[in-house]
C-alpha cells in the first residue's frame, strides 16, 4: 500500500541535525521493508498555530510503499523522538497516488535554478 507522511521538526535544529532526523526516519522505513518513493524537504515554514511556544518548524514529506503494520512502528518512533512536533500519515488511494506521481514528474521536469554570485540566496 502507498502511504504519505508529513512531519514537522522543531525549528531549533541545525541543518545537519534536521537532515539526520529525516535520514533516521527514512532508514527506519527501509530497514522494515518499505520502499521510499519520494522525500521532499519543504524547509522552515510558519505553523498555523503555535505548538509548544514555537511558531515555525521544518516540514518534510515522505512517500513510501509499505505493509500497514509498519505505520504503527513509524508513529511510535515519531512519538519517542523529541525533535518531532507533529506528524500526519495517511494511505493514498489510487487517485492520490496518481496525483503524487504527476506532481513528482512535474517537479523533476522543472529546471533547477541555482543562485549566482550576484543574486541573494
Amino acid at each position: 500500500m502507498q502511504y504519505e507522511t508529513v512531519f514537522i521538526l522543531t525549528p531549533v535544529l541545525s541543518d545537519a541535525q534536521m537532515k539526520e532526523a529525516v535520514e533516521k526516519f527514512t532508514n527506519m522505513l527501509a530497514e522494515n521493508g518499505a520502499t521510499v518513493v519520494n522525500t521532499e524537504e519543504w524547509g522552515l515554514r510558519k505553523l498555523a498555530y503555535p505548538i509548544d511556544k514555537k511558531s515555525t518548524g521544518f516540514y518534510t514529506l515522505v512517500e513510501f510503499e509499505a505493509d500497514p503494520s509498519l505505520i504503527r512502528k513509524l508513529e511510535t518512533a515519531y512519538r519517542r523522538d523529541e525533535r518531532v512536533i507533529r506528524w500526519l500519515t495517511f494511505r493514498q488511494d489510487k487517485y492520490a497516488a496518481q496525483y503524487a506521481a504527476k506532481r513528482r514528474a512535474r517537479r523533476a521536469a522543472q529546471p533547477q535554478v541555482q543562485p549566482t554570485e550576484n543574486q541573494e540566496a
